[in-house]
């Protein structure tokens, strides 16, 4: 394959720098605001998980990020310790006995995910983009999805257009269609884009339906996202994040 001159290639590296700016700043100063005014949130939330349960209060887990780059991703710990061990991997049910009560309140409240302040400041993540999937789950969707690597085109995030438009994964139908609103993102991304949806994720906190989040966000939909609230709603999203972290995960990998 023909390469460029050494000088067209830091004229293009350059480009995008000045390109990617605008986004790594508004990462590590949202990033940076959120985990200094959410630090007593967290330290009651980890008092909390030791207090109520065994095992340590973080765990961490390996992703795919940026261009298929890996990286370990961290949260706190809403299960049981090595809760797997006597379950076995399988999906997550309503009122799932391996969710603690503490953590399930830090799932509804999504305190749990509140320690990717790190992984955004040190630039595995953003803080607008697709959510990270794990590399042995994500190879498995792009066999049966091959649009599905389109995603780690760019960073994934802590919030995204696909998390606050749709529950979280449960079958493969699910991941279709919130690839669609992965693929919208990445066509319309922009640093407007990207303040609209963090907007929309305060709404979305704030017990926002989606339709009400997308028609006040002024956010981009996909073909049949106006579909019936009641049938998007049926699908419990803090039950199919728990799903994500067990059968997408190794017995839980709390360390």
């Amino acid at each position: 394959m023909k390469q460029l001159p050494i000088a067209q290639t830091h004229t293009v590296r350059n480009r995008m720098l000045i390109v990617a700016w605008p986004y790594r700043s508004l990462d590590i100063v949202g990033s940076l605001a959120l985990a200094a005014a959410t630090i007593p949130v967290v330290l009651l939330a980890g008092f909390l998980v030791k207090l109520t349960s065994r095992g340590p209060v973080f765990y961490s887990q390996i992703r795919v990020g940026l261009g298929g780059e890996q990286f370990r991703i961290f949260k706190i710990r809403t299960m049981y310790d090595r809760c797997e061990a006597h379950s076995g991997v399988r999906w997550a049910t309503r009122a799932d006995t391996r969710i603690t009560p503490v953590g399930r309140i830090l799932r509804k409240l999504h305190i749990d995910e509140l320690p990717q302040m790190w992984n955004i400041v040190i630039g595995d993540m953003s803080l607008v983009g697709p959510r990270p999937e794990r590399p042995e789950i994500g190879a498995q969707l792009a066999v049966v999805i091959p649009d599905y690597p389109e995603r780690i085109s760019v960073r994934p995030g802590l919030t995204g257009l696909a998390q606050i438009q749709w529950p979280s994964d449960t079958s493969i139908e699910t991941v279709r269609i919130k690839l669609q609103f992965d693929q919208r993102y990445i066509a319309e991304k922009s640093l407007w884009l990207d303040l609209r949806i963090l907007a929309g994720t305060g709404l979305y906190l704030l017990g926002a339906s989606y339709g009400q989040v997308r028609w006040l966000a002024g956010l981009p939909s996909i073909d049949g996202s106006n579909a019936s609230e009641a049938a998007q709603q049926d699908l419990d999203a803090d039950d199919a994040e728990a799903y994500r972290e067990t059968s997408l995960a190794t017995p839980c990998l709390e360390k």
